[in-house]
């Protein structure tokens, strides 16, 4: 071969090289950029520092063995020519060298296959095979230094974080260690004291230890292991080497020594509530929400969302304690966000050990603390008993004389269409009831709002049991022009709560007792009316009984419907909202932290809604039938009334509430008012009609029909459900035992029907069966 072609030849084995070399270097590229991309998704605005490109193109500064830039030079001489002696030594010589990553003249690495894989390396054939045997038994300490080097100086990057930069800082002391050992051998070979054997006697104990530290940083490698699940592998490996006192003490020691600044970050967390976790390897992650957002999104869960448990991140000797941990910290946060500079006063630093008993130590008394900080900080100071209280007040109506007031004052003005109606009126009014009643005392009272909802109750409980649902979507396209409620159905209350106490009365939390509210109003509207129209009728009840008997019947259905609207508002005020508020209260007393305030609160909400029927659809939608059954029999009885005084009014239908009457049922209510104004339009022939005395009977058996309907799904429901609270309406109603005649008599048509049907089925399916 000619030196030309030589030269030629070997400029392509350095390319290939070269080649094999990027190659190898290019997985972990794609993995520091990952990384990247990951703490710049987490800290936005942190950029991620990185090494100069010249720190991983030069290797030949890493203390590996480098790829060679030209064809490699053969030995003059093959090995096994000379003397056994001379073998020993130049095979020992080589040996030093391969130790400390440089390839010798008869010992010589080979290229990687992986980043991370195990170096091999070739061995002269002609060598004397006793040599060959020893030698290969001390090779696989070459090939663990080579992983244990290109794992500390992969790792020493940025991208990696702290926990594994602390890692290989220690990995990096037994590194030096070992060089020492290599340095000392060297001394006894420049001495001639040095033979193979001498060598192998002098790495026994470094053999173990090389092995331990490859393994461990090819497992950190192909886990892709960073913070917390490097201290759960580092943990594993130190439990798991119980019976090995050496590996355990090494294994320990690296935990220890990895565990640092993972400690560092979770003593200021459970500490101060603060989190520094610039390369996000923390157990706990902060999301960016903002709290302004509890008083304005019902669906809004900044409590839950902003700080999260990333569950592999969790070490797994601190997997009992990830809950108290992230509540430790939220509370602390939650009073540093208010101003207040909060810090556990007995503090002390947390150091790894097997023994888990002193991280529930540590970690328990600072959860007592920051739990007892922030409920004190609620309940104290910031007044939360009290302005739970005023809430009640106003939207579980337990203030009579202030709600009285406001319905006297603002009546007039809820009985229009929400399209005129003036928030600036009703704003108006309301500020002048709070002043004429014992609201006036309320230091919160400027608190109170009004609000004019787009949907009715109905509506509104529908959309909300279908949030995060894929009814959602349909019920929004299908929503109704709120400019079509009257002010009655769309009335509301609202309440500004400002941080922290937005965490307990959010957003969620006012939206239950707006529907709560919304239920217990149009109630008390309703009652209102049928009391008002006993008032009509009294001063005009003479001229009724004299001139027409079927007014008796009327007045009967009257009084049926006062007692139905009375006995089901003392039910949910007397037997559901105070027994559970009072439930709520003496629980708030023995709560110890600010989870179990909202709890209580939730579940206290939750039982209200539930045993005022809020939660059942089909239930809420035949008792809002009834009440519209009661509003246009009591307009009807109005205009009957007035007849005397005025025999010009005429039911208006923008006067009833239309919004629960749907098919067949908004059918009957347009003929009852047809009916209703043809009466009042023929006023000579008024009290002798039979007509009125129909519509009378219409409505009878309408309310009649809807009420055993009512009683009926809630005996059902009740007995399905095993919840008995609401069979108490039934007890209140039934005083007499003859809605209980007729609930039997339902429940056995209803069973006698499904044996026939049963039957029928049954019969279906053996024609079939002789058939075929």
């Amino acid at each position: 071969m000619s030196p030309k072609e030589l030269e030629e030849l070997r400029r392509q084995l350095g390319n290939i090289a070269v080649n094999s070399n990027t190659a190898e270097q290019q997985p972990l590229q794609v993995i520091r950029k990952k990384l990247r991309d990951k703490h710049k998704k987490h800290n936005p605005g942190q950029a991620t520092p990185q090494l100069p490109s010249w720190v991983y193109e030069r290797l030949a500064l890493i203390g590996d063995f480098a790829p060679s830039d030209g064809m490699p030079s053969e030995p003059s001489v093959q090995i096994g020519t000379l003397p056994l002696a001379f073998q020993e030594q130049t095979v020992v010589e080589d040996l030093l060298w391969l130790m400390v990553g440089v390839d010798g003249r008869y010992l010589v690495s080979q290229p990687l296959a992986a980043p991370m894989a195990a170096r091999s390396f070739s061995i002269d054939p002609s060598l004397d095979v006793s040599i060959s045997e020893l030698l290969g038994r001390m090779l696989p300490l070459v090939s663990d230094y080579s992983i244990v080097t290109r794992f500390i100086e992969e790792q020493s990057s940025f991208e990696y974080g702290q926990v594994n930069h602390a890692l290989v800082a220690a990995m990096r002391t037994l590194h030096k260690e070992y060089l020492i050992l290599v340095s000392q051998l060297e001394n006894l070979y420049r001495h001639g004291g040095l033979s193979l054997q001498k060598v192998w006697f002098y790495v026994q104990p470094t053999l173990r230890t090389m092995e331990l530290l490859s393994s461990i940083a090819i497992s950190v490698y192909k886990g892709a292991c960073t913070g917390g699940a490097t201290l759960s592998l580092l943990h594993e490996r130190a439990f798991n080497t119980t019976g090995d006192a050496q590996a355990q003490e090494l294994c320990l020691y690296l935990t220890k020594a990895a565990s640092v600044p993972y400690f560092e970050i979770l003593e200021k967390w459970i500490y101060k509530g603060i989190i520094q976790d610039p390369y996000s390897e923390f157990m706990v992650e902060e999301q960016d929400l903002l709290k302004e957002r509890i008083q304005e999104d019902y669906n809004d869960k900044y409590w839950d969302q902003r700080y999260t448990v990333v569950q592999h991140c969790i070490p797994t000797f601190l997997q009992n304690l990830a809950d108290k941990i992230l509540s430790t910290g939220k509370y602390l946060n939650v009073v540093r966000e208010c101003g207040q500079d909060v810090s556990f006063p007995a503090a002390s630093e947390v150091v790894y050990t097997l023994k888990e008993r002193a991280y529930v130590e540590q970690i328990e008394a600072a959860y007592s603390y920051a739990s007892h900080v922030l409920l004190t900080f609620m309940l104290e100071e910031k007044e939360l008993l009290t302005r739970l209280r005023c809430i009640k007040q106003y939207f579980l109506l337990a203030m009579g004389d202030f709600f009285v007031n406001f319905m006297e004052l603002a009546e007039e003005e809820l009985k229009q269409f929400v399209i005129d109606i003036l928030p600036v009126r009703l704003e108006a009014l309301l500020e002048l009831a709070l002043r004429m009643s014992t609201a006036n005392t309320d230091p919160y009272k400027d608190d109170l709002k009004i609000e004019l909802m787009p949907h009715d109750l109905i509506t509104q409980l529908l959309r909300v049991l279908a949030i995060e649902t894929q009814q959602e979507k349909s019920l929004a396209a299908t929503d109704s022009p709120g400019f079509m409620l009257s002010g009655i159905e769309a009335f509301s209350f609202d309440y500004t709560v400002m941080w922290p106490l937005s965490l307990i009365i959010s957003r969620k939390s006012l939206t239950r007792y707006q529907m709560i509210f919304r239920h217990l109003f149009y109630c008390k509207y309703v009652e209102r009316q049928l009391c008002n129209l006993w008032l009509i009728n009294k001063a005009v009840k003479v001229d009724f009984l004299k001139s027409s008997k079927w007014i008796r019947v009327a007045f009967a259905l009257r009084q049926r419907m006062l007692n139905f609207m009375q006995n089901i508002q003392y039910y949910m005020m007397c037997e559901v909202i105070e027994p559970n508020w009072h439930l709520f209260e003496n629980n708030l007393k023995t709560v110890s932290n600010i989870d179990d305030v909202l709890f209580c609160h939730t579940n206290f909400l939750d039982i209200c809604l539930k045993d005022c029927m809020l939660t059942n659809p089909e239930l809420l939608q035949i008792f809002s039938k009834l009440m519209s059954v009661c509003v246009m029999f009591t307009k009807c009885m109005q205009r009957l009334s007035n007849f005397n005084i005025s025999a010009g009014a005429i039911l208006q239908p923008h006067d009833i509430d239309i919004k629960s009457m749907h098919g067949e049922h908004f059918e009957e209510w347009r003929k009852d008012c047809l009916t209703a104004q043809h009466l009042v339009d023929s006023a000579e022939s008024f009290q002798n009609s039979k007509t009125f005395e129909t519509t009378i009977d219409m409505f009878d058996n309408n309310f009649s029909t809807y009420l055993l309907d009512l009683l009926d799904k809630i005996n059902i429901h009740s007995t399905n459900d095993c919840e008995h609270s609401m069979i108490n309406i039934i007890y209140r109603l039934d005083f007499s035992g003859y809605y209980a005649e007729k609930l039997e008599q339902l429940a056995m048509d209803r069973s006698q029907k499904e044996r026939v049907e049963k039957q029928s089925s049954g019969k279906s399916t053996g024609a079939g069966t002789s058939v075929s």
